[in-house]
């Protein structure tokens, strides 16, 4: 038997997935949540076998619950949204719903779930990857912090962290420059050094800082190492 959680934030969609397994006898529903941080605290409390998880939620989203809960579960996505298919592949989901589906579908995705046998590539071929990344989830122990992208001033790299400069404030996250850099919206970040990505319209101006070198100085008076390479990218994308 799979210990499942349900997760979605519209009670509708919970009560039909609850009566579709109603009768199954091959899964226990331990829990039900509307939203992401209830799913993390729900995942820590119950240590199910299985999630069956919805992606837009208000807090945190499906995608940023499995990046907490830090744990290989079992994950069928339950879902309105086809574009996220591909990206759910990536994270070694065990099935893509899409709502609405019927109780035989339900019941492939557990069968799914039981052999933890992933969907055929060719089953998602049809989606599509989801737009840049939009906000940026932080875990430092038990606190988790939501960084909206908006917000983010740059990035610059620390061994096998990237430091998150917001509002004045850093915030330290285990992954790579090079991969934040591909989620980001090339139109608004740039990579101005091996180790650095900053936001366009955070730079003030970019000053010589000696033979062949120079700094991005930004609106807060921060100042920013830029190579070479940087450099001729920043006058390409600034005109000057």
């Amino acid at each position: 038997m799979l210990r499942a959680i349900i997760v979605d934030d519209e009670e509708l969609a919970r009560s039909v997935l609850r009566e579709m397994l109603a009768h199954d006898a091959r899964i226990e529903i331990v829990a039900e949540c509307a939203n992401g941080f209830d799913a993390v605290r729900a995942v820590a409390l119950h240590s199910p076998d299985l999630l069956l998880l919805d992606i837009q939620m208000p807090k945190l989203d499906g995608f940023e619950v499995l990046e907490i809960i830090d744990k290989k579960l079992p994950v069928v996505f339950v879902t309105a949204h086809d574009e996220y298919a591909l990206r759910a592949f990536e994270v070694h989901a065990v099935d893509y719903l899409l709502k609405p589906f019927t109780t035989e579908r339900l019941q492939a995705a557990i069968d799914r779930a039981l052999t933890r046998r992933p969907p055929d590539a060719r089953e998602l071929s049809a989606a599509v990857h989801p737009g840049p990344l939009e906000r940026i989830v932080v875990r430092d122990g038990a606190k988790v912090t939501i960084i909206p992208v908006a917000k983010l001033d740059y990035a610059e790299a620390q061994d096998d962290y990237v430091a998150l400069a917001s509002e004045g404030n850093k915030y330290l996250k285990q992954q790579t420059i090079a991969s934040l850099e591909t989620a980001l919206d090339p139109a608004q970040f740039i990579r101005i050094h091996r180790s650095c990505l900053v936001r366009l319209d955070r730079v003030a101006r970019i000053e010589p800082a000696g033979k062949d070198s120079f700094m991005v100085v930004l609106h807060s008076g921060e100042r920013l190492p830029v190579s070479r390479s940087g450099h001729a990218r920043l006058k390409e994308v600034l005109g000057g």
